[in-house]
């Protein structure tokens, strides 16, 4: 069966869906409001379960890819949740490479996720993807068990998680000692959070459709930014304009692209949302973005 994309939905579903996953409404609320554009013998619950990821189908590179080493590993957060667990890939040549932390959205560490890192570690970075459900259990293996646990988290000693991360990465043997940020939806606002909290000790940042820092932090900013924008997200893009006013005062180095077409959620290939054209120039853009600052 092929695929469906995002022009295979009304916007307006689209949207609903946004709101859905991001805590806005609940799943019963949901289902009650996609029944409108439920027609053809198609109903509410399949709708959702198209637009659901399909993490098996996606995958483009496997847990046993022979370029790559993989493992679970657990790292001490004092200041956050005490002990935490990530996933880390890395290239199975020998040698040191650049660290890469990859964040989540708000699910927690799941396969498209974990994906990632394997990507980044097939492209020469040493990736960890912590998850910062596992206070919690861990991903469920369930995304909609996943948002409600995620909900549950105490965002204060969350972020002190990864933190930690970035700081448990830079000091692994295999990293060279310089690291990255790349994350999705929570993820990049926690990208852009780190940039705040971590100065020097980050070498660059990748957003993709997250939220803002605090405006008052974003004079600590030191590593350069990528900020990549979906054009339909109103929740994100409203933010923008005064998230960029505060760089341009600091002199913080940032560049912003926005796709045309898109929607939140576009580098996703797990979700109908995903625009493959604009996911590949996004990541190709990340790649090139990491290799000059992070690999140099």
């Amino acid at each position: 069966m092929e695929r469906k994309t995002a022009h295979d939905f009304d916007q307006d579903l689209l949207i609903l869906f946004d709101a859905y996953v991001h805590g806005g409404i609940d799943r019963r609320t949901f289902l009650d409001r996609a029944s409108k554009y439920a027609v053809g013998g198609v109903t509410a619950l399949m709708l959702l379960e198209q637009l659901t990821p399909k993490f098996l189908e996606a995958q483009v590179i496997k847990p046993e890819d022979d370029r790559i080493q993989q493992q679970y590993v657990e790292y001490a957060s004092p200041n956050g949740y005490g002990t935490m667990r990530g996933y880390l890939a890395k290239p199975a040549t020998a040698g040191r490479a650049p660290g890469i932390l990859v964040i989540h959205e708000n699910r927690g560490l799941n396969p498209h996720i974990e994906d990632i890192a394997r990507r980044l570690a097939v492209d020469g970075f040493v990736a960890f993807a912590p998850d910062a459900l596992f206070p919690l259990g861990g991903y469920p293996g369930d995304e909609d068990k996943a948002r409600e646990q995620f909900g549950k988290l105490e965002q204060p000693k969350t972020r002190e998680d990864f933190v930690a991360a970035a700081a448990w990465l830079k000091a692994r043997p295999e990293c060279t000692g310089k690291i990255g940020a790349v994350g999705f939806c929570y993820g990049g606002g926690m990208v852009n959070y780190l940039a705040t909290r971590l100065g020097t000790e980050l070498s660059a940042g990748v957003a993709f459709y997250g939220s803002s820092p605090d405006l008052a932090d974003v004079p600590k900013i030191r590593a350069p930014l990528m900020i990549q924008s979906a054009e339909t997200d109103a929740r994100i893009n409203a933010s923008w304009p005064a998230f960029e006013e505060a760089l341009k005062a600091a002199k913080a180095p940032y560049e912003r692209h926005l796709y045309p077409g898109t929607q939140h959620g576009f580098n996703n290939d797990t979700t109908p949302r995903y625009d493959a054209a604009a996911a590949k120039l996004a990541w190709d853009r990340t790649l090139a973005f990491f290799r000059q600052h992070v690999r140099s």
